[in-house]
């Protein structure tokens, strides 16, 4: 569910990771975040953009087919297990957020030890998936999921799943939604197991494009096609995943920049990027007893656990 709404650019070498955020704001961009701050979305226009949530990302799907972003190999590259994993030993991963299959399948390809439980959001995603010629249920799981209401243990057997990846997907959830989805991903990833993460960051570049009226609420913006993005920061990221269960072993800002060699532009874009692992400390995440509750995000400080 990666950003729709800038030009194509063309990745630069430059790359900066730290835990420090990279980038110092402008006058400029302070400017364009104040002006943001001018026109929110009204409650009654935010409440329909929730409700219709699924609509505009199967539109967008429509809209697009299977050619808007291209296959993710960079993947293997940006996070050593998955270039660990193409070995001989069979692991089981859990891709939430699959689109149409541009992770799934060349990792698939990549490793033929690796069963994939893949989900999305939008129907229509999930058919392009299946309808794929690579896809072979013997190998994969595409299934339809709502990761803040639809219990994934009725497609993936509890603590069952080795790695799970959210690659640009929990950025286009509510706020207030994203704790019950890590708490949801929790119940099927082993004890020891561990989320790979890559999302938009504080003030990347995108952040600054939306005009005056395309603010939902802080860090939270809605697109012109009706689909939204969140730009984390470390911090609340980790507080995010430690309340739902995982422990923090690396979580950092990445700095790239883009060039658009034609308009003669160069951009910074930021990210976000971590490891999470499930710990096993009897905490009871995801039981029967709190399914019900309403989750929200507390004051968990970060913690660093080793594998």
């Amino acid at each position: 569910m990666e950003d729709s709404s800038i030009p194509t650019f063309a990745e630069a070498p430059f790359q900066r990771k730290g835990s420090a955020h990279p980038r110092t704001l402008t006058d400029e961009d302070k400017d364009r975040l104040k002006k943001q701050d001018n026109k929110i979305v009204s409650d009654f226009k935010q409440q329909k953009l929730e409700r219709e949530a699924q609509r505009n990302w199967d539109l967008f799907y429509k809209r697009n087919s299977t050619n808007f972003f291209k296959d993710r190999h960079w993947t293997a590259r940006e996070f050593e297990e998955l270039a660990n994993s193409q070995k001989d030993t069979p692991l089981v991963l859990l891709e939430a957020g699959c689109g149409v299959g541009n992770f799934l399948f060349p990792l698939l390809q990549e490793n033929p030890s690796l069963f994939i439980h893949a989900c999305d959001f939008s129907p229509r995603a999930v058919q392009f998936v299946k309808d794929n010629p690579q896809y072979a249920p013997d190998r994969c799981n595409a299934f339809q999921c709502d990761l803040t209401k639809d219990d994934l243990r009725t497609n993936v057997p509890a603590a069952s799943v080795d790695m799970a990846t959210l690659i640009f997907v929990l950025s286009a959830l509510h706020p207030d939604t994203m704790q019950t989805a890590l708490e949801n991903i929790h119940r099927v990833v082993k004890p020891g197991g561990c989320v790979l993460f890559r999302d938009y960051g504080l003030y990347d570049h995108a952040m600054f494009r939306f005009a005056p009226g395309h603010k939902l609420a802080d860090s939270f913006y809605v697109r012109q096609d009706g689909t939204r993005a969140y730009y984390f920061s470390t911090d609340e990221l980790a507080r995010l995943f430690t309340s739902a269960g995982f422990c923090v072993v690396s979580n950092e800002y990445v700095m790239r920049e883009t060039v658009n060699k034609k308009e003669g532009l160069c951009v910074p874009r930021v990210f976000v990027q971590g490891k999470f692992v499930k710990t096993d400390t009897g905490q009871n995440h995801g039981t029967e007893q709190d399914e019900n509750r309403t989750s929200s995000i507390d004051d968990t400080e970060e913690h660093s656990c080793s594998t």
